[in-house]
């Protein structure tokens, strides 16, 4: 029995050493990566894991049922003959891999290749190689992934197989002794043999399916350095300087030979061979790439389907991708391999993942770009307001001087033509100087100085360095206006009002104080963020200014107000040195 075993194993590792090589060619890889088994796959996975079984058949020993002498190797039996064989690996494997319709074909097609063979036993090895798929495809059913997971099911599924085929021996063989001592001679070493088999044969399996993991998690962790590698680009949308950028960042993490990205008519980068005849701003030549744009799929172009007219191309296969823009294709992404084998299913399935992932991120560029469009547009909606009763004051007021002082009304329509002058152009930029800005505060100022006559005194405090910081425009003569409208209009006696504007903090602070009313608690407290109405017309009030800080600057920029009734009001904001295109990036 120990001889038994000892030649039993040694057949088994010549079964386990064809396995290795087996399961390390392309075809068995890719026929694992399918997790949907129909169709061809079902029958190729029948086939392969059948044959193994008949291998197992082959490598087996001849066993003589009445004398019990062992022969190596047989390819035929006489009726007194039986096998002591590892055929069950095939089929068990079979079974726990691909579930019972695997097994119960893979035990079906070494069975009745068993039967063929004739001997004492070919009956119930035959039955016994069907059971066995069965048995194997039911318990991968209820264990599910686990069944490969796990080394112990293999081992003990193996056995159990091998023990089913001796009671099904005993049970169909006759003469029943002869069976019954065949089965005492060979079914030990069998059962532990078969088990031990199986086994090794699924660690084998299991570094295939762990390999294709491994290679799983390399892409998915280049496919987020891509990420990140490829939005500083694409965010300003796809162009020839993003997309050749693009390239050089993918051309380094594929492994593609070169990679090419376009729009719908032309290349907008490439990099890797054939960078010769192959160049930014080339017509799209293939009617697979204009295929891809029309469909949107992905395509593999092989050989001739490249269409390179350069003979002397060492491309000869490419995986060609779309690029989708809200549910448009207006691109693709093509990366080529000098060799067809270059590219597996993986890679495939990577270049896909990263096609959608620049997708992605096209999608983003372009959300964000009508972003900031309509973050522009409210901007300069809220710059472009005049207040009308503003206006008429100011006409009144220059209208009661062109007889009493003539030379003093030609002033105030100059100041007042710079201020609407100002305002037309405010509602134009999106940023301007505080120079420019205290321009058009001083205009203003000319008017209302004329209308208080000499109750209204403006001082300014301004430190030096400070007025090419570029603001908004339309900031600061807004509390400027409000202070003396809402503070200082009923403000009995001398009016004072101070602009005080200087460096703090990597920025400018901006305040506006005045000695008028003040403001009560209840209303200050939302006076920034809760538009108020005003029966006076549509000037910008504190929240419109508070709310154009915080889009352009951040929160940081909030107004600050101060407050005490009877005693005056102090409004002021900080805003960081920035650059103009800083600004709105």
């Amino acid at each position: 029995m120990l001889y038994l075993l000892v030649t039993m194993l040694e057949r088994v590792g010549i079964i386990v050493t064809v396995a290795f090589v087996t399961t390390r060619l392309p075809f068995f890889r890719n026929m694992m990566e399918h997790q949907r088994l129909q169709g061809s796959i079902l029958w190729k996975m029948i086939l392969f894991f059948g044959v193994f079984g008949i291998i197992g058949t082959y490598t087996g020993l001849s066993v003589n049922a009445f004398s019990f002498e062992v022969s190596k190797w047989t390819v035929s039996l006489n009726h007194e003959e039986a096998l002591a064989n590892s055929r069950v690996i095939g089929v068990v494997i079979g079974g726990l891999l691909g579930g019972w319709k695997v097994g119960l074909g893979a035990g079906l097609l070494a069975g009745v290749h068993r039967f063929t063979l004739g001997g004492f036993t070919a009956l119930a090895c035959g039955i016994a190689s069907i059971v066995a798929g069965l048995i194997a495809g039911l318990i991968r059913g209820r264990t599910g992934k686990n069944a490969f997971q796990s080394l112990w099911i293999p081992f003990f599924v193996g056995m159990l197989a091998e023990t089913v085929q001796m009671a099904i021996i005993l049970g169909i063989s006759k003469p029943f002794e002869a069976a019954f001592s065949l089965v005492e001679k060979i079914g030990l070493p069998m059962v532990i043999a078969n088990g031990i088999g199986s086994a090794l044969f699924i660690i084998i399996v299991k570094s295939v399916f762990d390999e294709r993991e491994n290679v799983g998690a390399e892409k998915t962790q280049k496919a987020l350095l891509l990420a990140k590698l490829t939005t500083s680009h694409l965010r300003f949308g796809l162009n020839q300087k993003t997309a050749q950028q693009t390239c050089d960042v993918l051309w380094n993490e594929v492994g593609a030979s070169a990679v090419a990205i376009t729009n719908k008519q032309e290349i907008l980068g490439y990099v890797g061979e054939g960078i010769d005849h192959h160049y930014q701003g080339q017509q799209i030549q293939t009617n697979e790439t204009r295929g891809v744009i029309e469909k949107g799929k992905t395509y593999i172009a092989r050989n001739e389907a490249v269409h390179c007219q350069n003979p002397k191309c060492s491309l000869q296969t490419a995986v060609i991708a779309p690029l989708n823009l809200q549910g448009e294709t207006v691109g693709t992404l093509k990366c080529y391999f000098e060799r067809e084998d270059d590219l597996s299913r993986v890679t495939e399935e990577y270049i896909t993942g990263l096609a959608a992932l620049l997708s992605q991120q096209l999608e983003l560029s372009d959300a964000e770009r009508v972003n900031q469009l309509a973050k522009e547009a409210e901007i300069k909606s809220l710059q472009a307001q005049i207040s009308p009763h503003f206006l008429f004051n100011a006409l009144n007021t220059i209208v009661s001087m062109i007889r009493s002082d003539p030379n003093e009304a030609r002033k105030l329509l100059i100041s007042l033509s710079r201020y609407l002058r100002q305002n037309i152009q405010g509602s134009k930029e999106t940023v301007i100087s505080l120079s420019q800005e205290l321009e058009h505060v001083n205009a203003y100022l000319s008017i209302e100085e004329a209308r208080f006559k000499d109750t209204l005194t403006v001082h300014h405090e301004i430190e030096e360095g400070v007025l090419y910081t570029r603001v908004p425009p339309m900031t600061l003569q807004p509390l400027v206006e409000n202070a003396i409208k809402h503070g200082l209009k009923d403000k009995q006696g001398k009016r004072d009002l101070a602009i005080v504007i200087k460096k703090e903090n990597n920025g400018v602070r901006i305040e506006v104080t005045d000695n008028g009313v003040g403001i009560r608690e209840s209303r200050r407290s939302n006076l920034a963020t809760t538009p108020v109405s005003s029966e006076e017309g549509a000037g910008i009030g504190l929240a419109n200014i508070n709310q154009r800080l915080w889009m352009i600057f951040g929160k940081a920029s909030h107004l600050s107000i101060t407050s005490v009734e009877g005693e005056g009001t102090s409004i002021s904001f900080w805003i960081p040195f920035k650059r103009e295109e800083e600004i709105y990036e």
